[in-house]
This record gives C-alpha cells, structure tokens and sequence, in this order.
C-alpha cells in the first residue's frame, strides 16, 4: 500500500475527537454522584441528621412548633433541611476541596466545559435530593404524615431553593480556603437548623424576628413547603420571590466571583 492510499475503514481505527457535550455531562454526573455516594460524612449531614431529626422532633416535644400534628409541621422544615445539606453545605466543602487539590483545574483543562461542571455539579445535587426527599417521605409517612398539597406545588420552590443555596455554596467554595468553606458551610448549617425558620416555624416568634428571620432563604423555603403540604395552598408567591432574589444574587456573584485555582 502506498503513502497515497487511502486508509481502510477499519473498526479498530483510533477516531481522535472529544465526545459530545451530552455524553461528557452525562458521565460527568455520573461521577460526581458516585464520589458523593461514597463520603460518608456527606451521607451524613445529606440524610442520616434530616432523618434523625425528623424522627426526634416529632416523637419528642422538646420544641414547641406551635400548632397542629407536629409530623405535619416538622416534615416540610426537614424537607428544606435536606435541601440545605445538599445544595449548600455539601456542595460548597466537596467543591472547595477539589478546588484546593487541584481538580478543578484540570478539569478545566478537558473537553468538558466549565459551564458544564457546574450543569453536571447542579444535575447531581438534584437526584440526591430526589433520593432524599422520597426516603424522608416514607419515614415520615410511617410517623402518620400525610401532605394536604400537591406535589407538584413544590417543584418550583425545590429548582429555585436548589439555585439559591447551590449559588452560595459554589460563591463559598470559589472564593475562600477549603478548610475556611468548611468551617463556614458547617456554622450557616447549624445556625440555619436552629434559628432559620427550619424546626420553628416563624409564627412561633416575635413579629420582629419572623420578619428578619423571612428573608432568609431557608426561612422562606420552609415557609413555602408548610404552605403547600400543611395548609393545602397553592404556590406561594412570597417565599419563591425571596428564593429567587437568592438564587440571582448567589448564581450571579458566583458565576463572577468564582475562582477556579
């Protein structure tokens, strides 16, 4: 065969070229949700704390959540703890550590996108959170709960309190040291759990405080899934526009401030 010849069709030929942008998010995904699955702590703080919490506040009252069953009045502030654990403390310290040993970086340096790290990053806190909120949903429902709302009234709550809380995890992880996001994500999660809205509801506070207190994005996110699977209304209206100033601010600074090194 001469230089000129063509060269045959071979199966086994290399076909250099980076796959498509579907396949590399696909398995991009696919690998953040494997490294999440196997950090136990992560699993830690993401389900076996919400489970435990939902568990104790309702069998124990120790914490006056005013009135009506306590499952119905606890089950949606887990359900925004979840959410919480997932698209904010978890995702902030695993990116903030990946950001100081370098992964980001070379991840960088791939074919995959760096908008599309974050697309893969957003896509894996999602499915956990689905995974989450279906194992809390049947703990719960086995503790007599049963939501007066639809579902369906709480998937824009669920995307736009994702964006909001993944935005400042990512704001976090891209701007501070690892060990400082990890110190940091910890504290907001603890003082978010006690005094944001989470286990007692605002109506239980001075009108001062529940007032402060509303603007928080975990405030307004429970605020919102009490409406709709405690009280059976409809799609709040008022706990979405603080989700979504949240989730502009977060994604927004983020997306500028974000440091990849």
């Amino acid at each position: 065969m001469s230089r000129t010849d063509p060269v045959p069709d071979h199966p086994f030929a290399p076909r250099p070229g980076a796959a498509g942008v579907p396949q590399m998010l696909a398995r991009q995904t696919s690998l953040e949700l494997r490294l999440l699955l196997r950090n136990g702590e992560q699993l830690l703080i993401t389900l076996v704390i919400p489970i435990l919490v939902l568990v104790g506040v309702s069998l124990v009252h120790a914490v006056d959540v005013g009135s009506g069953r306590r499952i119905d009045v606890v089950t949606p502030g887990v359900f925004s703890l979840a959410v919480l654990s997932t698209a904010f403390t978890s995702l902030a310290i695993a990116t903030g550590f990946e950001r100081r040993y370098g992964v980001l970086k070379r991840l960088g340096a791939t074919p995959l996108p760096r908008w599309g790290l974050i697309a893969a990053k957003s896509a894996t806190v999602l499915v956990v959170e689905l995974g989450q909120l279906l194992v809390l949903a049947g703990v719960a429902s086995s503790l007599g709960w049963s939501p007066r709302g639809s579902w369906l009234e709480l998937v824009p709550l669920l995307l736009v309190g994702t964006a909001a809380f993944s935005g400042l995890g990512l704001l976090m992880a891209g701007t501070l040291r690892a060990e400082a996001t990890l110190a940091a994500a910890n504290l907001v999660w603890l003082l978010l759990l006690a005094g944001g809205g989470i286990i007692v509801p605002l109506s239980r506070l001075p009108a001062g405080v529940a007032a402060g207190l509303s603007v928080l994005p975990s405030a307004a996110l429970t605020e919102g899934m009490r409406a709709v699977l405690q009280h059976g209304s409809g799609l709040p209206a008022g706990p979405l526009v603080v989700l979504a100033v949240w989730a502009l601010l977060g994604v927004g600074t983020a997306s500028v401030a974000f440091r990849w090194e």
